[in-house]
């Protein structure tokens, strides 16, 4: 591994002579930050016992750090600002992202190594009632989303009829449903095959995915380097297997 990152270093060096890179702060500073929210089961989760995170994201992030050789340190941020994080230099990299236009504007993504579906979540005491996609498209319908998610961007388009409600971090969308002021919230497949399991009263609409989504890590848009750096690497963990076992570990499959 170390041999593929040094060549990948030399590769990138004529680049590196012009201006400074995250890649060259990195390595100067011995220290890598990632930002992430610690509120996706099972990508990235903040353990109120220990403090600490933990999860799918989160392993990727010090397997990374552990290929540099440098530290990591995990920059608290929430969904409203996790792209505003990236551009203002707050931290170098983040956990995983679904990939959108409107993201894409501002920040840089990396390759991608993982997709999911999005799907509805109702009480499931409501399932009879809310059985399709389409049955939530209606104007007596109330839709909770996270606000700065992707699924808050997807809520105006697959439910234009609905009364769309935005929830601010720490508090979630699901957590709208649960208590009754909404009536559902889309959420990642991934996402939602865990909430179902801890919360039982919850239930997926069962009329299919939608949506196929892309996830990455957000890097500085301008930024070649440090990109070409951290895809060079996801590539080379992905011919080793590294991801595979991971979702193994996690009982994750990609689209």
């Amino acid at each position: 591994m170390k041999k593929i990152l040094l060549v990948v270093l030399l590769a990138l060096l004529p680049f590196s002579l012009n201006a400074e890179t995250k890649l060259d702060q990195i390595m100067s500073s011995g220290e890598l930050k990632v930002g992430t929210t610690g509120d996706w089961d099972p990508m990235t989760m903040k353990d109120p016992a220990t403090n600490k995170y933990v999860g799918f994201d989160i392993d990727v992030m010090q397997e990374l750090a552990k290929d540099m050789g440098v530290k990591i340190t995990f920059v608290p941020t929430e969904w409203k600002t996790i792209v505003s994080g990236i551009t203002a230099g707050r931290y170098d990299i983040s956990t995983s992202v679904t990939k959108t236009p409107k993201r894409a504007e501002v920040a840089g993504f990396t390759d991608t190594y993982y997709k999911y579906g999005t799907v509805p979540l109702v009480l499931k005491k409501n399932l009879k009632k809310y059985s399709t996609w389409n049955s939530l498209n209606n104007k007596s319908v109330t839709i909770a989303t996270t606000l700065g998610t992707s699924q808050e961007e997807k809520a105006k388009e697959f439910f234009p009829k609905s009364k769309l409600q935005s929830v601010e971090s720490p508090a979630r969308d699901f957590q709208e449903v649960l208590a009754g002021r909404a009536d559902g919230n889309i959420t990642s497949s991934t996402e939602a095959n865990k909430l179902v399991i801890k919360y039982p009263q919850l239930a997926i609409v069962p009329d299919g995915e939608k949506n196929p989504a892309f996830l990455a890590m957000m890097v500085d848009k301008n930024d070649k380097v440090w990109n070409d750096y951290v895809n060079a690497w996801i590539k080379d963990k992905k011919s080793s297997g590294f991801f595979n076992k991971l979702l193994a570990k996690y009982n994750l499959k990609s689209l």
